[in-house]
């Protein structure tokens, strides 16, 4: 029989538009923390792609030019701005932080959109939503890596993997959302369940720990074990071909470079690394081989071990990338070894109206290499740097060096090449850079000496480099006052090499800044308009202030 004095219990809770959201949300970036943790494990143990950073991958190639070339531009400002280290790392590290701010995010619409679709008595169904939503992910994935080359244990094997990963992820969120808007509607409203705040709390702890060991693993970058190579020493006896070095006695008799400027040769460890990857692709050299086709009499197939059983050419070079600043770190010098791309085009012969090779790589690059540059002896196919077997962060197993051409139009990580009747387009030409890419002649300041006996001594040093055109005068300006004639260390190590440069002069106490010019080997003044690295390189003096 029913009291009507008994008490009247409070309506029964349920949960809000806003609240359902908001648990989704949650719930959905710490799983997506969980996610990133288990899928680089995979990666690391079994090779199996990187799901965050695929997307990533994905979406800076399909996105406009003007976005990617923007976006370049504001990076290596920040880190020039911030001196928060060496540009080409840093700006790695922060495309990587990025990536997986984007896949948080991917998980937090997740679970928002579950949140969404729990209304009524729909908190049960979640799982169901869940997993059919995770599958779609899955394939939207594997999509992505295909797209963008990096899935190298088959169609299959990913496709059952990420079905396992993201089907999983779905059921997963799906429960978690489903158990505690269930809770939601079993309490009067303002009270928080034991198992509520257990689930929430579980989660979240599950989630930074797992994170934790997923992060600390990727900011290592998969890096080798070795420790960090030594400065290599110049050696003529090293090098071959038409760029060969200067005899070593010739090399000992220079002059010796300001203390604080950069190494004549790059360490391996330290040389610039620029491409559209957000890890290397992991190449193995069993397997591999090099495609030649198009318009050549004998298409052909080399492997590793083909091309190094050919005449090897090593010759030291400077590379450096278009987006480039004026004074800035894009720019390494290396001793590069491999074969003279002209000697493979004439074993496999090309034919009458070839015009340029096309060349493709394992990351989905392309590039077009031009009639005279395949015809120049100082072209390489490239397999080993600095005495070594070519880095995987550099190429491996093959990249090509063209002279007096800017780094984004030598591909690395090379599959193909194939002779063709025109000249198309390459990558960054179709995002609106330079299709020539023809290095600008610049100068840097690197390091400035001030004596300490306070009778004004000071020595400035530094580096200049006009491709393959050689530099033949640099000036240094401190002030107003006129252009003095800098001390050049001359010869350098090869005619497709930086220059390093030495100056001293008397300066009154006090605050100066010294700027630097160069002229190239023709005698041509490099440009002092300032200018932007896009489309055709950077323009500009260097300024230093001491």
């Amino acid at each position: 029989m029913h009291d009507p004095d008994a008490a009247v219990p409070d309506p029964v809770s349920q949960p809000s538009v806003s609240e359902r959201i908001g648990y989704g949300l949650l719930f959905g970036a710490l799983t997506a923390i969980i996610v990133i943790a288990l899928t680089f494990v995979a990666n690391l143990i079994a090779g199996l792609a990187f799901p965050p950073f695929s997307l990533f991958d994905f979406m800076t190639r399909i996105l406009p030019g003007a976005v990617v070339t923007a976006s370049i531009d504001t990076i290596v400002s920040v880190i020039r701005g911030f001196q928060l280290g060496a540009t080409a790392t840093v700006a790695k590290l922060v495309e990587q932080s990025i990536a997986l701010l984007l896949f948080i995010f991917l998980g937090a619409l997740f679970g928002s959109v579950l949140g969404l679709l729990s209304h009524g008595d729909s908190p049960s169904r979640l799982p169901a939503y869940g997993l059919g939503i995770g599958l779609l992910i899955g394939v939207l994935v594997l999509g992505a890596e295909l797209y963008v080359g990096v899935t190298t244990v088959g169609i299959a094997v990913s496709l059952m993997w990420l079905a396992l990963v993201f089907g999983g992820w779905g059921l997963v969120l799906g429960t978690l959302l489903g158990n505690v808007l269930a809770d939601g509607r079993e309490v009067p409203r303002g009270e928080v369940t034991r198992r509520n705040l257990l689930l929430t709390g579980g989660t979240a702890l599950a989630a930074v720990i797992a994170g934790g060991l997923g992060l600390g693993f990727l900011v290592r970058e998969r890096r080798s074990s070795r420790p960090p190579q030594p400065v290599p020493t110049p050696s003529s006896t090293e090098t071959s071909g038409v760029a060969a070095a200067p005899p070593q006695p010739t090399l000992s008799a220079r002059i010796e470079p300001v203390m604080g400027t950069r190494s004549e040769i790059t360490p391996t460890d330290a040389f610039y690394r620029i491409d559209i990857n957000t890890l290397p692709p992991d190449i193995a050299a069993d397997g591999w081989h090099l495609e030649i086709d198009g318009l050549v009499d004998q298409p052909a197939a080399m492997t590793l071990q083909d091309l190094q059983e050919w005449p090897a050419v090593s010759q030291y070079i400077t590379l450096s990338c278009i987006s480039n600043p004026i004074g800035g770190d894009l720019i390494s010098t290396a001793l590069w070894t491999g074969v003279r791309l002209k000697d493979l085009l004439e074993q496999v012969g090309l034919q009458a109206d070839a015009r340029a090779l096309r060349i493709e790589a394992q990351d989905g690059f392309y590039e077009t290499v031009v009639m005279d540059d395949l015809m120049d002896e100082r072209t390489l196919l490239v397999y080993a740097m600095n005495g070594e077997p070519l880095p995987q962060e550099h190429g491996f197993p093959l990249r090509i060096y063209i002279p007096n051409r800017y780094g984004m139009k030598q591909p690395k990580w090379i599959v193909r090449m194939t002779a063709v009747a025109d000249e198309p387009p390459g990558y960054w030409v179709d995002r609106g850079w330079s299709r020539s890419a023809i290095m600008q002649t610049t100068s840097v300041i690197d390091a400035v000496q001030v004596e300490s006996d306070g009778n004004g001594g000071v020595e400035i040093g530094g580096i200049a480099h006009a491709g393959d055109r050689g530099i033949s005068r640099v000036e240094v300006q401190i002030d107003d006052g006129g252009w003095q004639e800098a001390e050049l260390r001359a010869p350098p190590l090869s005619s497709l090499t930086w220059v390093q440069w030495r100056f001293a002069d008397d300066v009154t106490p006090g605050n100066h800044v010294a700027r630097v010019r160069a002229y190239d080997g023709n005698g041509d003044l490099q440009t002092a308009e300032p200018g932007p690295p896009h489309p055709n390189g950077a323009t500009g003096l260097d300024t230093y202030s001491f």
